[in-house]
C-alpha cells in the first residue's frame, strides 16, 4: 500500500501498511565500525487534533553527547535489555513518561550507522492514548510534535553531501518552526518517507 503522492495518512492506514511489510537484511547507511556503539529510537506516531504527529526530543545543552540536538527518545542498549524494542520503550518512559503499555508496536527499520560510530535502531510505535508527558530535565530540555504530513513533502527535506576522512556521505537537514532535526534523526525520517511513498522492503515486521 504505497502513499505515493499524500502527504497524509490515518492511524489505521500507518498499522495496515506496516502490518503488510516483509523482513529484508539490514542496510548500511555508513561504513561499519567494528566497535559500533549500539542503540535505540522510538519513532513514535501520536494522533492529535486528526493528524498523525512524531514525537521529538531536544537534548540539553549541558550533556556531553550531542548537547542541543533533536532527537528521537532512546538512547544506549544496556547490557540489561533484551532487544532495541526494550531499549526503546525503557528509554521513551524514561525520558518523557511515555510507557509500554500506551504503545502498540509497528516495527522496526534496519540499523542506521553513523559514522560517529553508533549503530542506531528505530523501533516504530503508534500512541494508543494520549498520555501525561514527564519530562526528565536531566535527558530532556523540551519534548515538542511535528505533523508526519510535514515530513512527506519533499521540499521540507534538504540533502547535502559531505567528505570525512575519505568517505561521502549523505546528510539529511529539516528545518522546523525555527529548529533544525538533521543528522542521523532526519537520516530516519527521510527512510520513513521514501518507505511510506515507496512501498519498499526496508521494513523489519516483528510481529
Amino acid at each position: 500500500m504505497p502513499f505515493r503522492g499524500r502527504r497524509s495518512l490515518s492511524a489505521d492506514e500507518l498499522k495496515l501498511h506496516f502490518s503488510l511489510q516483509a523482513l529484508r537484511h539490514d542496510i548500511v547507511s555508513a561504513p561499519l565500525k567494528t566497535k559500533a556503539r549500539k542503540a535505540a529510537v522510538l519513532m513514535a506516531f501520536e494522533e492529535r487534533d486528526g493528524e498523525l504527529c512524531l514525537i521529538f526530543t531536544t537534548r540539553p545543552t549541558h550533556l556531553r553527547a550531542h548537547p542541543g540536538q533533536i532527537s528521537f527518545p532512546g538512547g544506549k542498549i544496556e547490557q540489561t535489555d533484551i532487544s532495541p524494542l526494550h531499549t526503546a520503550f525503557r528509554e521513551a518512559e524514561e525520558e518523557i513518561g511515555l510507557g509500554a503499555d500506551n504503545l502498540e508496536l509497528l516495527g522496526q527499520f534496519p540499523s542506521h550507522r553513523t559514522f560517529t560510530g553508533f549503530e542506531i535502531t528505530p523501533v516504530l510505535a503508534l500512541v494508543k492514548a494520549p498520555f501525561e508527558m514527564r519530562i526528565d530535565p536531566g535527558e530532556v530540555a523540551e519534548c515538542f510534535y511535528v505533523p508526519l504530513s510535514f515530513f512527506m513533502n519533499d521540499k521540507h527535506r534538504h540533502i547535502k553531501r559531505f567528505v570525512r576522512q575519505g568517505h561521502s556521505y549523505q546528510v539529511v537537514f529539516i528545518p522546523w518552526q525555527g529548529r533544525l532535526i538533521w543528522g542521523a534523526t532526519a537520516a530516519m525520517i527521510d527512510l520513513l518517507c521514501r518507505h511510506l511513498k515507496k512501498d519498499d522492503s526496508t521494513f523489519l515486521n516483528l510481529k
